[in-house]
């Protein structure tokens, strides 16, 4: 091999990475992320300031797709085998051959050292408690292999970003930013209990556990109609604690709608919408809530 091909090889591993953890997709966790920062300069200066400082707002992003980054790829290596039997996932990297197990685990500890660096350039407490995360990230694939509650687990490996950077403002925690997390577990819990419901058969087949294989499709959907409007009722919730004025809950309004049009794209006997438009849904209603969040604190 020549030295103009080791680059281009390197190239070409890190593109087909970026698509196995689906890097794109950091649009839905960062809104929320950016949503809990500036909460968090506000609440801190007592309404006279929404933005955070430069270095603040660069190494929160740093970490939360660093962090993202760990744990969709920890979770493309751990289920490598069980995506290899699913015949919805066996085109992935890992079972197709693209990428092996070995470029996976390097390129995943790379982002670790950046997710654990950026940590340590915001504060002391964001530091320490970054390998909780990290932790939690790795624990999670795990879970449907023995609880049916897996979906909603995922939800929080999601949760975390809101409080995290919070803690990446103030260097503490308190119960707004968890209250922010708790709307988004549930939010998130949503979708995945919808996305996995086409994986029914496969999950039964395979002994894996979430709410469609424990309630059935039918029962899944009744769980996602549930978690939505209380995902709404807890970010309504936190806007009247920190007096949030209007445009926040104009939307929460839109939210709703594009909630409301999620759940009319499929259905328990038409599971054909599960596409593009449904995972556009997620970065929708995050960056409505983001701008909102925004224009309700710059009032």
């Amino acid at each position: 091999m020549n030295a103009a091909a080791i680059p281009a090889s390197a190239v070409r591993k890190m593109s087909l990475f970026l698509d196995a953890i689906k890097f794109h997709e950091s649009i839905f966790a960062l809104p929320f992320a950016y949503t809990g920062m500036i909460l968090a300069v506000w609440v801190e200066s007592d309404g006279a300031r929404w933005y955070p400082t430069l270095n603040q707002f660069i190494w929160i992003t740093v970490a939360m797709v660093g962090a993202r980054t760990v744990g969709m790829s920890a979770n493309r290596i751990i289920d490598r085998y069980i995506d290899a039997q699913n015949p919805r996932n066996a085109s992935r990297h890992l079972p197709s051959g693209k990428l092996s197990a070995r470029d996976m685990s390097l390129l995943t500890l790379a982002a670790l050292a950046i997710f654990f660096f950026a940590a340590y350039r915001l504060n002391t407490l964001a530091l320490a408690l970054a390998p909780v995360a990290v932790a939690y990230l790795i624990f999670y694939p795990y879970t449907k292999r023995f609880t049916w509650t897996s979906n909603l687990l995922l939800g929080w490996a999601l949760a975390i970003a809101p409080s995290a950077a919070w803690i990446g403002v103030t260097g503490s925690l308190t119960w707004q930013p968890v209250l922010l997390s708790l709307a988004v577990a549930v939010w998130a819990g949503s979708f995945d209990i919808l996305y996995h419901t086409q994986d029914y058969d496969f999950q039964k087949q395979a002994g894996l556990h979430s709410v469609a294989s424990k309630f059935g499709v039918v029962g899944a959907f009744w769980w996602a109609r549930i978690l939505d409007p209380l995902a709404l009722l807890v970010l309504a919730a936190l806007g009247i604690w920190l007096g949030l004025s209007w445009p926040y809950y104009i939307g929460i309004a839109l939210a709703a709608a594009f909630l409301v049009y999620k759940h009319r794209l499929v259905s328990p006997h038409d599971l054909s919408g599960l596409g593009i438009a449904f995972f556009r849904i997620n970065a929708y209603v995050s960056t409505t809530i983001f701008a909102a969040t925004l224009a309700a604190v710059l009032l």
